[in-house]
This record gives structure tokens, C-alpha cells and sequence, in this order.
């Protein structure tokens, strides 16, 4: 390997909680952006060491192993499109609103350079914003991979820096509804704790009181069942993994999520999480808009299931 200069290092200490993993499927719950199948490869290319050593995809973690990483940089910096089925809620010359399924990646990232929902917008509409680079043209916020809903998206530079503005502001409505573990007594909270990297594991999030950006989060309890509670959830801020982190941080942590739950949750691809509603000001004519997308198929079969048990 040649590429000493331009490689993304990622470093992890192994937890006690991870002593048995399978090295292949530790790196890929580190980053949702990364598929299982790129991991097997990198670990065959000797992209990843443990304790200084390469090893192989079966490897068994043990505590304290210290596991490094090295993503090589992308072979080609164009991203290509590519027809896929989009659910798209609202279009015009300036902003793109998409209702994006569970599982599927919002832009291109280091080891993944296609199939995600980057690719798809541009064989759609051809025309997406440049503010936020080659890899994520278009893209104003994301949401995570395994977080189905609504997702806004700038078809030029001026819509971009008008929707940006709105996130800065915190005027975009954004809510969520989520499932997650525990049987919340109250009706009704908001959670303000500040979010940053987690001192001990630099691939997630925590509240943390140092190196951390404010975050609020405000939920209303929708329907409560024997060991779950379904709540509704309004952004005040955008954090990286906010709503994760938060229900994690008062002890009501989201079903099926692999990074922040516990191992013992809902039979789910990933956490119970889905983007309901979206509302802004068109950038161009100052028109208020809002938008809704009802909860996918396999959130509600869940919800069927908690309310027989």
C-alpha cells in the first residue's frame, strides 16, 4: 500500500461488552456507512490490524485489543448515478423532498461510493447543489442509514444556504417517532444535554461536557405497552445520532438500535427510528411547507405485535 498520505485512520480500544466479536462485524457497527462485505475486504487488503498485527475476518476480539483501521481514499472522485426506485414526496426546481427507506445510505462516504440515496437522486433530477462537495451534493442534514423518512435536498447553492440558514436557526419542524425500550411514566419531556464524541469509543456519540455542542430534544409519549413506549419526538437541533444518544442518556434507549441499545431488543434491521414530519420556508418564495410520511410497514407490524403482548 502506497497510500500512507492519503488514507482515513480509525483507532478503537475493544470493550469488556465486545470480548468475543467477530472483527468484521465490530468494524461495521462502528460506522453505518460501512457494509459488511467492504469490511471482509479491507481486512483481506491488511487494512486492519489488531495490537500492531493484521488479521483475518474470523478473528475473535478480546478486551483491551487495540484495533486500527486505514480506509483507502476513493479511486475515482465522481460519483456516478444510478436508477433506483425513490419515494419522492415533493419536487420543484429548487428543493427535493424524499421519504428515504430503512437501510439505505444518504451519500457516499469512504468505502462506499454507491448505492446510496446520492446516487439515486442524481440519475433523477441531474441538478443537485455543490455546496457540500463531490459526495454530498444536495445533502442540507442526513439521517441515519437504518432511519427511514423525510429528507429535504437542494437542487441549486442558493436553495442550499436558504435551508442551511433554517437548520441553523432551528425553524425546520422536524419529528420524529421512535419505540424504545422501558415504559416511560410521564407524558411529556425535553431532554437538553450537550452531544459530542464519547471519549472512549470516537466512532459514537455521548452527552459529554467538554468538546460538545448544545442539543435539545423534545418527546411526547404516544402509546406505552408491556416493556416499550412509543413516543413522538421534536428536534430542537440536529446532533449527529441526537435522538439516539438522548433516549439512550435517560434510560430509555431505542429498540433495535446495534450502537446505542442493548443487545436484547426488537428483531429489527436496525433502531426503531423514522423521520414523520418535515416543514420549512421554501427558500425561493417563502412559503411555508410541511410534509408527512407515515410510518414504514415494518415499524407498524412491530407496533401490532407489542400491542397483543
Amino acid at each position: 500500500m502506497n497510500d500512507t498520505q492519503l488514507f482515513e485512520r480509525y483507532d478503537w480500544t475493544v470493550d469488556p461488552a465486545d470480548t468475543s466479536e467477530r472483527i468484521d462485524k465490530f468494524i461495521t457497527l462502528q460506522n453505518e456507512d460501512w457494509s459488511r462485505s467492504q469490511v471482509q475486504a479491507w481486512v483481506k487488503e491488511g487494512r486492519v490490524t489488531v495490537n500492531g498485527e493484521p488479521i483475518k475476518n474470523n478473528y475473535k476480539l478480546q478486551a483491551e485489543d487495540e484495533v486500527t483501521l486505514r480506509v483507502p481514499p476513493p479511486k475515482e472522485m465522481a460519483i456516478q448515478p444510478e436508477e433506483m426506485s425513490l419515494d419522492i414526496v415533493y419536487e420543484d426546481s429548487d428543493v427535493v423532498v424524499v421519504n428515504k427507506p430503512r437501510g439505505l445510505v444518504v451519500h457516499p462516504a469512504p468505502g462506499h461510493y454507491s448505492g446510496t440515496l446520492v446516487n439515486g437522486l442524481l440519475a433523477h433530477c441531474k441538478d443537485l447543489s455543490g455546496i457540500n462537495g463531490v459526495l454530498r451534493p444536495g445533502i442540507v442534514h442526513r439521517i441515519d442509514k437504518d432511519t427511514s423518512g423525510l429528507l429535504m435536498v437542494a437542487k441549486n447553492d442558493k436553495a442550499h444556504m436558504g435551508l442551511a440558514e433554517q437548520l441553523k436557526a432551528h425553524t425546520v419542524n422536524r419529528k420524529y417517532v421512535a419505540i424504545v425500550h422501558g415504559v416511560i411514566p410521564h407524558e411529556m419531556g425535553t431532554i437538553e444535554a450537550p452531544i459530542g464524541r464519547d471519549p472512549k469509543n470516537r466512532q459514537q456519540m455521548a452527552v459529554v461536557f467538554e468538546n460538545s455542542k448544545p442539543a435539545v430534544t423534545h418527546f411526547i409519549v404516544l402509546e406505552r405497552f408491556k416493556e416499550y413506549t412509543l413516543v413522538e419526538l421534536k428536534l430542537e437541533t440536529g446532533r449527529t445520532h441526537q435522538i439516539r444518544v438522548h433516549m439512550r442518556y435517560i434510560g430509555y434507549p431505542l429498540a433495535g438500535d446495534p450502537k446505542y441499545g442493548p443487545k436484547n431488543t426488537l428483531e429489527l434491521d436496525g433502531q426503531a427510528l423514522h423521520a414523520k414530519t418535515l416543514g420549512f420556508i421554501h427558500p425561493r418564495t417563502g412559503e411555508q411547507l410541511e410534509f408527512e410520511a407515515p410510518m414504514p410497514k415494518e415499524m407498524l407490524e412491530v407496533i401490532d405485535v407489542l400491542r397483543q403482548a
